[in-house]
Order: structure tokens, then sequence, then C-alpha cells
């Protein structure tokens, strides 16, 4: 809300560039049961219709302002609309259903937005909505007890691509992984390296027993024991020589592991060990006094879960959580009867270790078998910092390989999975994580290899890459037929852009004017699919305006006999390819400017 004249104005901006305004005047006798000058303007918003024939944008702002103004949506939405239709940058504005206003902007309007495109460059779409807010993404934090599979691969780009997003549209974004090195699995892991070193040193170790790793990835973990070791770890027991391969085996297991995400472009700036939690200074322990501080644990006794057997029920008195004070349908374990902490107390206790770091916002990024702990961790964290801390846990479906349509078999090297690595090995990083972002993270996804290499609209990466690669060869070839013209942004939004008038031209500059409101969006909702979709559609008007250039030659980017057209028409280009090279690059795939 801001005044101009002493008067509340409230204001939209569309696409950074178009803002529609109106004056609420409460003197005004068009504006009788105005709108208090108090009155907030939260919850507001300015869209694209879903129905494209509506118009170009649709506006809650009468449903928003009817209570405060004393008059129904609709009645309301009648005095609005001419204070909205005075705006020179719009066409026609109309009233739908109970009080929505519906804006189709002028043609004359939309030379401007390709004008804006070309001169903010790199700057275009970023948004300040983020305030430099600290969020915390937390994703993959697979157990380091192997090479990534191709679940994790889902995960990992998925909260890879989030994190872009955010940071993009103005949030201060940490990338961390949770090392899960404190439970059972991590003994399971240094007894499988112990198995190798004993085959490293010349022993036959015939079949991997069941419970143990049986992957080959951890035969270099038993040579690296016997090249630093020798015999002497033979001559331990266990109580000795277990700590010291599991360090071992753990340390080549994260290098693995950060090798395999690099495959993918994925990195991140912290990786929190869970030890870390309990050795010296016990934070779960700490957790949990806070917690019995707030009378949110007691000593009682749990009846059995139903349908699935939960891992950490036991029929016992034992240390529990009140998580049904906050919505969840149970109270929770803390303590095992064998005096260890629940993998429950150590996540309340990492993700309150998360807000002390300074994090109130929280994004975790987990598989789909951990879908029922979203509600429990939330009550926690609900609890521990008296509702400050935010928590956003978001689930990737499972993924399902196949070729041709027929199942993929197993990976050798890793025994029991398909590697994320043979999966990027076979088809490049791009393709797997665009496809791996062109579905919503909760739908299950299947992964065609065939599909992900073909050459065909029906393949999403590659008609994204085509376009971005098609918009290359434009520019390739206008440096070839007009040497002399400066291809500079700069210069190319100085063209008369104002010849800009075919259908086709401005549905494509329509549709590079919503890509700074798609980010915006797909990042405050945490949807990177979001932006999948929105650069396929880009690509579509971008290949349409393409092939009807091909049936109409007046159309052609490259106009010989007309300078000035050409010159506007290469602007189009060079923003449609700005703008796809852009949002790929926030989903981490490479543009490419030629396809082979």
């Amino acid at each position: 809300m801001m005044r101009k004249n002493g008067f509340p104005e409230l204001s939209w901006t569309f696409s950074q560039g178009f803002t529609a305004t109106f004056w609420r005047r409460s003197s005004s006798s068009s504006m009788t049961a105005s709108v208090p000058h108090e009155a907030s303007v939260d919850g507001i918003t300015l869209g694209s219709p879903k129905d494209p024939t509506h118009g170009d944008l649709a506006t809650n702002a009468a449903m928003v302002l009817a209570k405060p103004a004393g008059a129904a949506p609709r009645a309301l939405a009648e005095r609005i609309v001419p204070l909205i239709a005075s705006d020179p940058d719009v066409e026609k504005v109309e009233i739908a259903g109970p009080g929505f206003i519906n804006l189709t902007l002028a043609r004359a309007f939309w030379p401007s937005v390709l004008r804006m495109v070309l001169e903010q460059g790199d700057a275009y779409g970023r948004s300040a909505v983020g305030k430099g807010q600290a969020v915390n993404v937390e994703y993959v934090s697979a157990n380091p007890t192997g090479p990534m599979h191709v679940g994790h691969c889902r995960g990992a780009v998925f909260g890879d691509a989030l994190a872009n997003l955010l940071a993009f549209a103005g949030y201060d974004v940490t990338r961390e992984y949770y090392v899960n090195d404190a439970g059972a699995q991590v003994d399971v892991l240094a007894r499988s390296a112990f198995l190798r070193y004993r085959e490293a040193l010349g022993e036959d170790i015939g079949d991997i027993p069941e419970g143990l790793y049986p992957g080959d990835y951890l035969k270099p973990v038993g040579e690296n024991l016997a090249s630093n070791h020798g015999r002497d770890l033979l001559d331990m027991p266990e109580s000795e020589w277990l700590p010291l391969v599991r360090a071992t085996a753990l340390k080549a297991m994260l290098g693995m592991i950060e090798e395999d995400l690099a495959q993918l472009g994925i990195r991140h700036d912290v990786f929190f060990s869970e030890r870390s939690l309990i050795e010296g200074r016990d934070e779960v322990a700490e957790t949990i006094a806070d917690l019995r501080a707030k009378g949110l644990v007691y000593e009682g006794r749990l009846p059995p879960p139903k349908g699935k057997i939960d891992e950490e029920w036991e029929d016992r008195e034992q240390l529990l959580f009140r998580a049904t004070a906050f919505g969840d349908d149970q109270d929770r374990p803390l303590v095992k009867s064998d005096g260890a902490y629940t993998y429950f107390a150590s996540d309340i206790a990492y993700h309150y270790d998360k807000f002390r770091r300074g994090f109130k916002s929280m994004i975790d990024v987990w598989g789909a078998d951990h879908s029922g702990h979203i509600k429990r961790m939330r009550a926690a964290l609900t609890a521990l910092t008296d509702g400050q801390g935010d928590l956003d846990a978001r689930y990737c479906q499972l993924v399902r390989l196949f070729r041709a349509g027929e199942p993929v078999k197993m990976s050798k090297r890793a025994g029991t999975f398909v590697t994320l690595r043979d999966v990027v090995d076979e088809v490049g990083a791009g393709p797997v994580r665009f496809m791996m972002l062109y579905r919503k993270n909760d739908a299950p996804l299947d992964f065609d290899f065939a599909k992900v290499t073909e050459q065909s609209r029906d393949n999403p990466v590659f008609y994204v890459q085509y376009a971005h690669a098609r918009a290359s060869s434009v520019l390739r070839n206008v440096r070839e037929g007009f040497p002399d013209l400066d291809m500079g942004e700069d210069q190319l939004a100085r063209a008369d852009l104002e010849r800009l008038n075919d259908d086709g031209e401005i549905a494509l500059i329509r549709r590079l004017a919503q890509f700074p409101r798609i980010v915006e969006g797909a990042a405050q909702a945490h949807e990177p699919h979001r932006l999948g979709f929105y650069l396929y559609e880009l690509a579509g008007d971008f290949h349409g305006l393409w092939n009807r250039g091909k049936d109409l030659p007046q159309l052609r980017f490259i106009y010989e006999s007309d300078r000035e057209l050409t010159r506007a028409r290469v602007a189009l280009v060079a923003a449609t390819k700005r703008v796809l090279a852009m949002g790929l690059g926030i989903l981490g795939v490479h543009a490419l400017h030629e396809l082979h």
C-alpha cells in the first residue's frame, strides 16, 4: 500500500513492467461505501486466467476488498472497472462470476515487454520476493552405504532445482545433506567393508552373507584397508576394528556420493553429521529436556499401530512426545528399550539445530516412504520453536526405469539397484534433470531411456533444447546475412518492435511476459515442475512461429528485403533464447546451441 496525492494507491506489477493502478477516494461519489485507507491488500492477486480466452490477466481485488468496503464483490468490481479501464495499456476489462475482474491488454503494450526482456538481460525475471530470508533446503540425505540409485536421483534433482528457484527469487539458500552416520546401517557397512578387506588379503569369502551389502563398490574400500593396515585388523576384536573400518568406509562412501551428485551438477554447502548430535555435547538429550520443560514428554504405553507396523513401536512403558497435541494421530517414542535414541528423536534434535543456526524456514526433500513422518516432524518443530520454525517436507515418488517399454534390470555394480551414474552415463545429465522435473514430485515417474533420447515433440527435453538450438541457429544466420547488424541485446531493444504485430509474434511475447510470475510462483509454491511446463509451452510457441515462416515467407525471422523488420524479429528471437537459457539454467540443464 502506497500513497499518492494523499490517497491510498493499490498497484500490481505485471512482468515487472505493466502497472495497473486505481485510487480509492472516500470522497468520490463513484466510490460510495469505499475501501478504508487502512484496509489490507494482502491476498490480492494478479495472474493469468485459467481460460486464456478470458483475457491476459485476472484479479480477485474486488472479492478481497469487498468486506472492508462494505459492498458486495460484484458491486465493488463495477466501481473498480472504470478506474482500471482508464489505463492506456488496458484494452478491455470485464467482470466474471462473483466479482473476478479480467483484463485484456492493448496490443501496443507488448513491445514494451519485449524491450524490457532485452534491456534487463540476466536480471529479467529475478525477484526480491524472498527478501533475503534464510532458507535451509535439505535434500538427498541418503544413507552413506553405497552409490546413489535412481530413486535418490529424483530427490537430488528436485531439491537442487528448488534451491536454484529460491535463490533466483531472492532467498538466501543453504543446501544441506544430512549424513545418517549414527545408525545401525553404518555398522552393517563397516562389516561389509571388513569382508572385502579379508577378500583383498586373499581370503575366499564366498557368497556375501544376507544382511550385508553385496555390491562391488566396496572392493576398493577393502583394498584401501589392506594397504593401510596390512593384516593387523584381523588380530583385533570387532569392538576395536569396527570404528576404524566404519570411518574409512564412510569417508569413501561420502566421496562416492559427492562424485555421483557432481555428475548431475549438484553440490551441497553443508554436510551435517547425525553422529555430531550425540558426540561431546548431547543435543538430542538437550532437545528432549526442552520438550520436557514444556510438558510435552511423558512416560506411557502406546497401542500397536494400525496397518503397517512402525519399526520404532515397542509394547512397553517408554518416553513419549505428545505429538497428538499438535495434530498427529498418536504420540511418538523418543528412546528405545536399549537406551538409544529413536530416529525420530535424533531428527527432532537435527531440525532444532537448524532453527538455532538461524533457519526459521526449512524445506526437506524425502523419499515417498517417509511421507508419514511429515506430520510428527512439523508437530515437534512447532512445539520446540513456539511456532516460529516452519518446515515444508516434500516427498518424491518412486522412479520406474524402462527401455522401450521393458523394465530395466538392476546394476551389476550396485548389486541390488540401478545407480544414478548408470543413468547419467547413458543419457546425459541434462535429459535426466529435465525429465525428473517434468512431473510433480509426488506423482510416480516412468523414465524410459528410449523416450528421453528420442528427437520428437513427445520428448520434452529435446523439444525445449531444440528451441534454444534453433534460436541460436537463427542468430548465426543473421550474422551471415547482415554482418554489420549490431546483435547486442541493448541495441536490439532499440529496434522498431511495434512492427511485431502478427498474432504468433504477440503470443510469443505474451509467453515471455509470464516468465517472472512463473518463476516467482514456482519458488513460493516449492514446485519447480511449473518451470519445466512453462519452458515446454514457450518452446511450442517459438517452434510454431518458425513453422509458420516456412509456409508464409513474410513471417520469416530473416526478411532480406526489410532490414528493420528483420532487426525487430531478431530481437524477439534473442529474447526467447535468453528466457529459454535462464529457465533451463534454473532447472540445472545446460542450454545447447546445436543438436547433433
